[in-house]
């Protein structure tokens, strides 16, 4: 179950992202013997300082709305690459220049690669009244 609501958790932090127009999102899967402290990375890019600080604020907005606070946040008042660690998962939010010069996805090549898709809520369905109904086109 812990697995499954972490997904969740982390596919509200991509809704975050898309919301306020990131680019280049990836979910990176740590493996258990790679010495990582976290299980999943969230990376992803913003194209100047405000949008950066957009990005972050929206994530912490949504995952607190969920009962979820981050234990450590880095670089906000820099936002070249601002680090919202939440223990099990780490956002990364990075200028485009920062991310090519750390390369974290290099960096962590042994990583599985996931696709965003496959953590966010689903498209095109919206919850009424704790049911989950289809969008009419």
């Amino acid at each position: 179950m812990k697995k499954i609501n972490l997904k969740r958790q982390i596919g509200e932090a991509i809704g975050a992202c898309r919301e306020k127009k990131a680019e280049e999102i990836t979910v990176l899967e740590l493996e258990k013997g790679s010495g990582a402290f976290t299980d999943y990375f969230l990376v992803c890019s913003g194209t100047n300082p405000r949008q950066i600080q957009a990005i972050s604020d929206e994530i912490e907005e949504r995952l607190q709305r969920a009962g979820l606070h981050p234990t450590h946040v880095e670089g906000y008042n820099q936002a070249d690459w601002v680090l919202l660690d939440y223990v099990d998962f780490v956002v990364h939010v990075f200028s485009e220049k920062a991310r090519r010069y750390y390369e974290l996805e290099r960096l962590w090549k042994s990583a599985k690669r996931m696709e965003a898709k496959e953590l966010e809520p689903r498209a095109g369905k919206k919850r009424a009244g704790g049911r989950v109904q289809k969008k009419k086109a």
